[in-house]
């Protein structure tokens, strides 16, 4: 096992990435793809800053050097260098005198979760505050405060990253996950994490049938300048697609958000591999709450995107609070999201439309070293038997129309114990995939 695969690895990346202060643009957005970069080659792709997409503005880079809220006798009650999300994210520059009253309008803080910390943001009306503990806020006792943050707002760009990896066919499957939240752990680095595992694993396989795009972006407004740049091509390529979030914590189980049209192969192949002993669950889309698959279901691209979790879907208590920590999210789990993964997208190799390039009558599979050319019945003829009816099965339905998930259903079984007939009619020029 290389080191890329330990669990210390993810550990060690983890403690590196967490502290950034990193928002949709700017330096910390920057220098969390740099640190992916090492072990990813990503291309940067750039949108200016007042750039429309769609019906959006691209925002000017935030850039913020301190933040800090004292109180009368000059205690840190909030202070950006000892949690960044103590801030609110995006803030504009304030550096004045205030009264608790006229404080409080500007302070953020959960009552249901007194001791938690909430992440806040505004990202497109500019205003300045802090966010502390309930617990903290209580404490607050009249006087003057002194509320500083050094900020500055600048035209710049905002960055998508990605690398591609190259398969057989043009066909794409789209694997993407949101970095840009600071200092949160299962909602925010999870899922670049796995993504990158996934990177890794997928690099590794001998042979791929689909090419992989991965994409590393800011939540929503990088996910509608990924459709800006690459929407059409999506549209002609995209066989599946993947939103990556939320993948520790304590569930075990993950949780797949289907696609708005479930059209796509693995909208398919996930309620088929669930009959087969892949433990998964699956739920509709729907628009009211989730992340980027809402910008690629959107009526005008209807793209095959779904949304894999642990937690984001169920719930959990310490979504967009401090309480987001590598103790809650935990190692281990992400580890084992990537081996959920990766089983699935192997499996997803096997889902494909083929064409019979034989199609008149049965091909004559025992020129072809497919087919005992000895009639007697033998025990090594019975064991060839399945893998011969999965061959019969594939020629006679590889008439652009059905697809290997339909194949494998006809005869109940699994379609990843097609691989080798499909692999062999392949080998031989029996089949084409369309």
């Amino acid at each position: 096992m290389s080191y890329q695969e330990t669990a210390e690895f993810y550990s060690d990346l983890y403690d590196e990435l967490f502290p950034i202060l990193r928002s949709i643009t700017g330096p910390g957005l920057r220098q969390s793809y740099d640190i992916f970069g090492r072990y990813m080659p990503l291309e940067i792709c750039s949108f200016k800053s007042g750039s429309r997409v769609f019906d959006w503005k691209i925002p000017q880079e935030w850039h913020c050097e301190d933040a800090y809220l004292l109180d009368p006798e000059g205690n840190k009650v909030a202070d950006m260098k000892r949690l960044n999300i103590e801030v609110l994210n995006y803030s504009e520059p304030v550096d004045r005198d205030i009264e608790l009253d006229e404080l409080q309008n500007h302070l953020y803080s959960l009552p249901d979760l007194p001791a938690a910390v909430p992440y806040v943001t505004s990202y497109y009306k500019k205003r300045w505050g802090f966010c502390l503990s309930q617990e903290s806020r209580d404490k607050l006792r009249p006087g003057t405060y002194k509320a500083v943050v050094k900020s500055e707002f600048v035209d710049g760009t905002l960055d998508i990253a990605q690398t591609v990896l190259e398969g057989q066919s043009k066909k794409e499957v789209m694997l993407s996950s949101y970095l840009c939240h600071p200092s949160m752990a299962n909602n925010e680095l999870s899922g670049p994490l796995v993504l990158l595992g996934l990177y890794n694993r997928i690099k590794q396989w001998p042979n791929r049938r689909y090419t992989y795009r991965f994409i590393l972006n800011p939540e929503t407004i990088g996910s509608l300048s990924v459709l800006h740049m690459l929407g059409e091509h999506f549209k002609e390529n995209m066989v599946s697609g993947l939103v990556i979030n939320c993948m520790g914590g304590e569930p075990d189980e993950l949780v797949f958000k289907q696609s708005r049209n479930e059209q796509g192969i693995l909208d398919k192949l996930l309620p088929h591999l669930n009959r087969f002993g892949y433990k998964h669950s699956n739920i509709p889309f729907s628009p009211l709450k989730g992340s980027d698959e809402r910008q690629y279901n959107s009526p005008g691209f209807q793209l095959p995107v779904c949304c894999v979790s642990r937690a984001f879907h169920t719930g959990f208590d310490e979504y967009h609070t401090s309480l987001d920590n590598k103790e809650a999210m935990g190692i281990d789990p992400l580890l084992d999201s990537i081996d959920k993964l990766e089983q699935i997208f192997l499996a997803h190799e096997q889902c494909a439309t083929f064409e019979n390039t034989c199609p008149y009558g049965e091909p004559n599979l025992g020129s072809r070293g497919l087919y005992p050319t000895v009639s007697m019945v033998t025990k090594e003829r019975e064991r060839q038997a399945s893998e011969l009816n999965d061959m019969r099965m594939l020629l006679n339905y590889g008439d652009c129309e059905h697809d290997t998930i339909d194949i494998a259903n006809l005869q109940n079984k699994c379609v990843t114990d097609m691989q080798s007939a499909i692999g062999k009619l392949e080998q031989q020029s029996l089949l084409e995939m369309v």
